[in-house]
């Protein structure tokens, strides 16, 4: 069965979903990257919302870069059923899998590094599990956001619901916003585009004055 990979078509994103999980405890949390991202977009496009009960979670809606129009969504399901409110809006509005981009965090990336992918696995992250049950494919494109590993293996849950180091916390704001680049260009010339110019970038290296790593 071939994949959205194979096609050759450009992908245009319609929905764009950050994961996370709601209630401000959460807030700048590891795990709320997806969040975050969102956020940054919704600024960045000038794209208001709120939040839409027939589709568990935060919603709205605007003009895309090349002037089709844009959804955003943070589902407010918490993470483990985020399927379902993606599910919600791409039944409304009839919406092809392929044209959703999912933003989450990834433990197998570290700090300071993104990655853009027209599809693949969960990898173990239950939000992905959830989407991916809820839309019937993996064939979708998705951007992970590097959070690093825990020095302790066990302490995974903490890890992820843990917040960023002060240092952290200083490169995740350059992260975030070298995603709503990606995004943007994703927007205007499609997601392969995109990830030819952003997937070997690492703003860590960046910040000690290495240069870029491929």
């Amino acid at each position: 069965m071939s994949t959205i990979e194979t096609t050759g078509q450009i992908i245009i994103p319609k929905l764009i979903v950050g994961l996370g999980n709601p209630e401000p405890k959460y807030d700048n949390t590891r795990h709320n990257i997806g969040f975050e991202v969102v956020d940054a977009i919704a600024r960045r496009l000038q794209i208001v919302g709120n939040e839409h009960r027939r589709f568990q979670g935060w919603f709205g809606q605007g003009i895309g870069l090349k002037g089709n129009k844009l959804s955003l969504l943070k589902p407010l399901t918490y993470m483990n059923r985020s399927g379902q409110a993606i599910r919600a809006v791409t039944d409304w509005y009839k919406l092809k899998p392929e044209s959703v981009l999912i933003i989450y965090d990834d433990m197998d990336l570290p700090v300071g590094r993104l990655r853009l992918r027209l599809s693949g696995s969960a990898g173990g992250h239950n939000g992905m599990k959830s989407a991916i049950a809820h839309l019937g494919t993996q064939n979708f494109p998705r951007l992970r956001i590097g959070i690093g590993k825990s020095s302790q293996k066990p302490d995974t849950i903490s890890h992820v619901l843990g917040k960023f180091s002060p240092q952290e916390a200083q490169l995740m704001s350059e992260v975030v916003q070298l995603a709503v680049e990606a995004v943007e260009l994703s927007l205007k010339q499609g997601v392969e585009k995109a990830m030819s110019l952003y997937n070997n970038r690492n703003l860590a290296t960046i910040a000690k004055g290495t240069g870029s790593r491929e």
